[in-house]
């Protein structure tokens, strides 16, 4: 049975986290994605940590297989007129191509969209770049920080008095990937109905400011006119509300909802709170936060996470473990569902991958493959477009290739 893209092909200009994520995500549908890198060194996340073994590989990075999977490479030099008029032929053969270059770095290599589209007139060309194709920012360099601290989030993120955080990870990147991914699935479908392709303009900084979650912060700030305010794990008078420790490991308690201040006191076996002076208002818990914890941090360093936990959803109360990476990849409804997967890599050997977030009864999931090797499939990309074995060595030999 075919994926829902089986039949699209897809050109792969990307790096980083941001563009080969939204490619990953095109060929978990089932699309052809042809990555292109630079011959000799390739994509710079192949010098990304972590590495299989503490080997610095360029075919052992952990980020380069998890942004990569499903995905066929090639390498090319688009820096020579030859490596430039071998991709202008595989374009032609292209429904979707995606970059994440500097705005400036494809018009200078005669590849702008423009250009392309005569060639391919039904092309998609979506385009990742920090602050978008057009502004006064578009020629800026950014880091995940950077972009942050320059949208809605970080200003309201960390605790009161202290300086503002950024989320951990890249989570811009993802967002906009994500983004691209949806916005190049939209225009490619456009272009199947009316014949016509366009060009999608993604910009990292913007994702951050676009649902799900930025745009939550500033309407909220426009319709209140106040500012985000640090709260950090601590919300003054709502408790017990956060991350808490227990005898072997944490489990996050949600007890914001005031329903549930009479329940986390049975779970406690404290219902003589209830008529605590100290915590029978609202203004009166927000004075003595602190007392309550110093009757709930020893309760809990008593018990285990798994007695916490199933003793507090007995009450109703929404208690959760926080779980290590390892009991995350075993836990029963994430294997239930197969959502990890072992890869077979032919250095790494096998290696356990998350699998596809979604399900789709029309198009059954199929094994993953694995991230390719540097220039894998040269072979059988430029076949297509006549080259011979021969023809790929003088190629290699003059760095085209």
């Amino acid at each position: 049975m075919e994926e829902a893209l089986s039949d699209v092909k897809v050109l792969d200009l990307t790096h980083y986290i941001a563009g080969p994520y939204c490619t990953r995500v095109l060929a978990d549908y089932g699309a052809e994605v042809i990555k292109v890198e630079k011959p000799g060194c390739g994509d710079a996340t192949r010098r990304m940590g972590p590495f299989l073994g503490d080997e610095v590989h360029p075919e052992k990075s952990g980020f380069f297989l998890h942004l990569n999977t499903n995905k066929k490479g090639i390498t090319l030099n688009l820096k020579t007129k030859s490596g430039v008029a071998i991709f202008k032929e595989l374009l032609k053969r292209t429904d979707i191509l995606v970059e994440s270059f500097a705005p400036r770095v494809m018009p200078s290599l005669g590849l702008d969209y423009e250009t392309l589209s005569k060639l391919n007139p039904k092309l998609v060309m979506t385009s990742i770049s920090n602050f978008g194709q057009t502004g006064p920012y578009r020629d800026y360099k950014a880091t995940e920080i950077t972009l942050f601290a320059m949208g809605p989030h970080m200003y309201g993120e960390g605790s009161p008095g202290r300086e503002p955080l950024k989320y951990p990870g890249h989570k811009s990147q993802y967002l906009a990937g994500s983004h691209a991914a949806t916005a190049t699935l939209g225009a490619f479908f456009s272009s199947s109905i009316n014949g016509e392709g366009q060009q999608v303009d993604v910009s990292v900084i913007e994702s951050l400011s676009a649902p799900p979650e930025g745009a939550g912060t500033l309407m909220s700030t426009a319709f209140t006119g106040l500012d985000q305010q640090r709260i950090g794990h601590r919300r003054e008078g709502f408790y017990p509300w956060g991350v808490y420790p227990v005898k072997d490991g944490f489990i996050l308690i949600y007890g914001i909802v005031p329903a549930f201040w009479p329940r986390i006191l049975k779970w406690m076996g404290r219902e003589d709170l209830l008529q605590d002076e100290r915590f029978n208002t609202p203004f009166a818990k927000i004075m003595h936060h602190a007392d309550f914890d110093a009757i709930l941090l020893p309760w809990l360093l008593e018990r285990t996470r798994t007695e916490a936990v199933e003793t507090a959803q007995a009450q109703r109360i929404p208690v959760t473990p926080v779980y290590t990476i390892d009991e995350v990849v075993k836990d029963p409804q994430y294997n239930a569902r197969n959502i990890f997967q072992e890869v077979a890599h032919p250095v790494m050997g096998k290696v356990l991958c998350p699998g596809l977030p979604f399900s789709m009864p029309e198009a059954p999931k199929k094994p993953q493959r694995a991230a390719p090797l540097l220039g894998e499939h040269n072979r059988e990309i430029y076949g297509r477009l006549g080259y011979r074995d021969g023809d790929l060595v003088k190629l290699r030999e003059r760095g085209i290739i």
